[in-house]
């Protein structure tokens, strides 16, 4: 199934639906969706996922169930 750009909005509602939660990875700034149990990612705040998504040119893609951060497309 081919993946297309989401809302950040819906992005959230499909984490709420999966129990996911916004993570960073620890000691870097890359962005990704957590379940909040590994000691890697740490649970970050919906206002600075999106921060780091915008500052990194990221967006959301959705298909099939699932999420991906890509780079925009110019």
């Amino acid at each position: 199934m081919p993946m297309s750009p989401i809302p950040l909005e819906r992005a959230k509602e499909i984490a709420t639906e999966k129990n996911l939660k916004p993570g960073k990875v620890r000691g870097t700034t890359e962005i990704e969706f957590t379940r909040g149990t590994s000691p890697r990612v740490d649970v970050i705040d919906w206002p600075e996922f999106e921060s780091i998504l915008n500052h990194k040119n990221l967006e959301i893609h959705e298909g099939g169930g699932f999420m991906k951060l890509m780079k925009k497309k110019e």
